[in-house]
């Protein structure tokens, strides 16, 4: 039986780029060699797009992209081709895959663009869809639809650019409504970059400045005191929720620059938490990944405030894949490895190509 041809793209021009590199050599190391051809597809961080053939171990270290043997790559939107059309020496041809990893994160890669080119390709692939992850991915999508499920998020406002002008006005009132401190954020972003705290009015005033540099949606909500849990979130048709793990220490949850965060220094499986709340947050999670309309995988970050309060804080549907990363330690304590994890959303993407979500 001849071997589906699975595309693994990865490296974007996102600040998560190395982070895309670091997640998928060991995603293709993991994907199955007696079911799959593996092809490989790595966009530079100036956005060029590269049919790699070499070892996997040079995805990694960003030294791919040196590679002689790289060709020009392009995804076809059109879905009688199902493939990339490749391009060497002046000359077209045509790769035909039967589905995609995607392993980008942050924009052009969480955030639909990329779902979006693939659902004009016909071609299967892993993970949410453009609508699931665009909203994901905006930071003001999630609090609404959240508040519409009743599910807690910490108060927040959301300042849009044609407001920008009234920026000292805008602050002045929601600091008067919602009292510090405050978190400031892009809405639309993965990383760190361009959030800021604020303890009193002229430090918000400057951190929805900065913020705008990134964005043009600031989400400023009041921080939550109080332990951080995760869960990973797993499936499409019937959706089931890991075991709860807790960030523990004083560990910036995301740094996109760092690919080896010694993660047992940080953090625990199980949480240290009761069973009925144990419970209550992996409900939780699956009921917002259904409200988000996820599939496949994501994972999903909450606060137990320090009033006991379950705050939902994050839905992340393109988390890092490293087998040191959270997503797959949690799987792992499920008893799925990074192989099986990869291996069956290979799987699911296919069966569930025809299906709309």
């Amino acid at each position: 039986m001849a071997k589906l041809k699975a595309a693994v793209i990865f490296g974007g021009t996102s600040r998560e780029h190395k982070l895309s590199l670091a997640s998928a050599a060991e995603v293709i190391s993991s994907i199955p060699e007696d079911k799959y051809e593996v092809i490989c597809i790595g966009i530079t961080r100036k956005g060029r797009w590269l049919c790699y053939p070499g070892d996997v171990s040079d995805i990694a270290t960003g030294e791919w992209e040196q590679n002689p043997d790289c060709t020009s790559a392009i995804l076809s939107p059109d879905p009688l081709h199902r493939g990339i059309v490749l391009i060497e020496n002046g000359e077209a041809t045509v790769r035909k895959i039967d589905v995609v990893f995607p392993v980008l994160m942050g924009k052009h890669g969480a955030d639909g663009d990329i779902q979006g080119l693939l659902d004009l390709s016909g071609i299967p692939y892993v993970g949410c869809g453009l609508l699931s992850s665009a909203s994901c991915m905006d930071k003001s999508h999630i609090h609404m639809v959240m508040d519409n499920y009743n599910i807690p998020t910490a108060d927040w406002r959301l300042i849009k650019q044609r407001e920008i002008n009234d920026i000292d006005e805008r602050c002045r009132e929601i600091s008067e409504e919602m009292g510090f401190p405050l978190s400031v954020k892009p809405a639309q972003s993965g990383t760190s970059a361009g959030t800021g705290r604020a303890d009193n009015y002229e430090e918000l005033v400057s951190a929805v400045k900065i913020a705008f540099l990134n964005d043009n949606k600031v989400v400023i909500e009041k921080v939550v005191e109080g332990t951080k849990l995760e869960v990973a979130v797993y499936g499409t048709d019937f959706p089931s929720a890991s075991q709860v793990g807790e960030i523990i220490g004083d560990f910036k949850e995301y740094d996109p620059n760092e690919v080896h965060q010694n993660t047992d220094e940080y953090f625990r499986i199980p949480a240290d938490i009761s069973e009925e709340l144990s419970k209550k947050v992996r409900q939780t999670a699956v009921l917002a990944y259904k409200a988000m309309n996820c599939k496949s995988f994501a994972r999903i970050s909450f606060i137990l405030a320090d009033d006991g309060n379950l705050i939902l804080s994050k839905i992340n549907t393109a988390p890092g894949l490293r087998s040191d990363s959270v997503f797959p330690m949690l799987m792992k304590n499920t008893g799925l490895s990074l192989e099986d994890i990869v291996d069956n959303l290979l799987e699911q993407a296919i069966d569930n190509a025809d299906k709309v979500y």
